[in-house]
């Protein structure tokens, strides 16, 4: 990593008592290969192990491992401009966050901020109580707000359903995201690779869906039970051919969008700006390829609530197939109308 390089920041983030401290403890003592400055909020309610503390410095304490935690007292911006300013040598942070917190503004923080240019959010990564999480989704919004936002999904504490269960609740995750990564974990336990260094809020790089995102919605085929995935070869009937159908019961939900023809950039740019304008704070994630008319590359996007970013990738490769391909992730999103944009963005 070059100093021009933004440094990554991975937010962990859950619901109260869903493993995110035991989850932050299990990748300070592993040989990950950076050295971290770790941001908690809420220090006094959160309890790193004391065997890792050997020393205090006001608001920064130095871990054993070589790690800096700093404890917000205020901004998290001025948190992390502080560590910067001290010149506290760190390629990474790993920011542990209370488990009421919405993620929504941290996303913000990342990409409207001074800190645009100094970091970059890699990913956040959402912890969920296998046990309790039906429960904690019909209490209150918060936990369905940090699935929504999240790229990767531990399904913690796996041990403690039956195999029924264990499916019941992943089915009601991937209702409310679709796009996110989903690992089944005991006490928090995963490879840090699967954490570190994701990239997932990249526009460069490989695109790819989840199965999970594309199985319930039929493109025209005979067959049904298909499992159609992004790098399928053969042909689609247009999305205004069939008949979409949801039995969701969240306000949150996600669905998935695809088109084998090549749509108008001008009409694209005008509808994700009427989508802005219109819905942008209730579309909390988004993302996609579009095939562009007239473009020999894929066109790849990424959106957080009004925020969209989009670009040529690479070349589409010989003999695959040029479908665009959207998720979109939002709370009570009128569906249809977006369709409806969608659809008009045909060339």
């Amino acid at each position: 990593m070059t100093k021009r390089d933004p440094i990554p920041v991975t937010v962990l983030t859950g619901f109260l008592g869903a493993g995110k401290t035991t989850l932050l403890n299990h990748l300070l003592s592993q040989n990950h290969g950076y050295k971290c400055a770790i941001i908690i909020n809420e220090f006094g309610a959160i309890s790193i192990d004391n065997q890792l503390i050997v020393g205090v410095d006001e608001e920064i304490l130095e871990l054993n491992n070589g790690c800096l935690c700093c404890r917000v007292r205020g901004d998290l911006i001025k948190s992390l401009e502080g560590l910067i300013q001290k010149q506290k040598r760190f390629d990474y942070v790993l920011i542990e966050t209370t488990g009421l917190a919405d993620p929504s503004p941290l996303v913000h923080t990342f990409k409207a901020s001074d800190l645009a240019d100094k970091m970059r959010l890699d990913g956040i990564i959402t912890v969920v109580d296998a046990r309790h999480l039906e429960k904690e989704l019909a209490d209150g919004p918060e936990p369905t707000a940090q699935l929504a936002f999240a790229d990767v999904v531990l399904l913690n504490k796996t041990d403690l359903v039956s195999p029924d269960e264990l499916e019941r609740v992943e089915a009601r995750i991937r209702k409310i995201n679709s796009l996110a990564t989903l690992h089944h974990t005991l006490n928090s336990q995963i490879e840090p690779a699967k954490i570190f260094n994701l990239k997932a809020r990249e526009l460069a790089g490989n695109f790819s869906l989840p199965e999970s995102a594309t199985h319930e919605h039929s493109h025209g085929h005979a067959d049904h039970d298909h499992k159609c995935t992004p790098d399928c070869d053969h042909d689609h009937t247009h999305i205004e051919d069939h008949e979409h159908h949801h039995h969701h019961d969240e306000s949150v939900t996600s669905f998935y969008l695809s088109d084998d023809r090549p749509l108008d950039l001008k009409k694209v740019e005008a509808w994700l700006s009427e989508l802005i304008r219109e819905l942008g704070s209730t579309i909390y994630r988004s993302k996609g390829i579009l095939q562009i008319q007239g473009q020999a590359k894929r066109v790849v996007f990424q959106g957080v609530q009004t925020m969209f970013d989009a670009k040529p990738d690479r070349l589409w490769n010989i003999g695959e197939k040029k479908i665009s391909q959207l998720v979109f992730i939002g709370k009570d999103l009128d569906e249809a109308k977006i369709r409806r944009g969608f659809s008009a963005c045909i060339a």
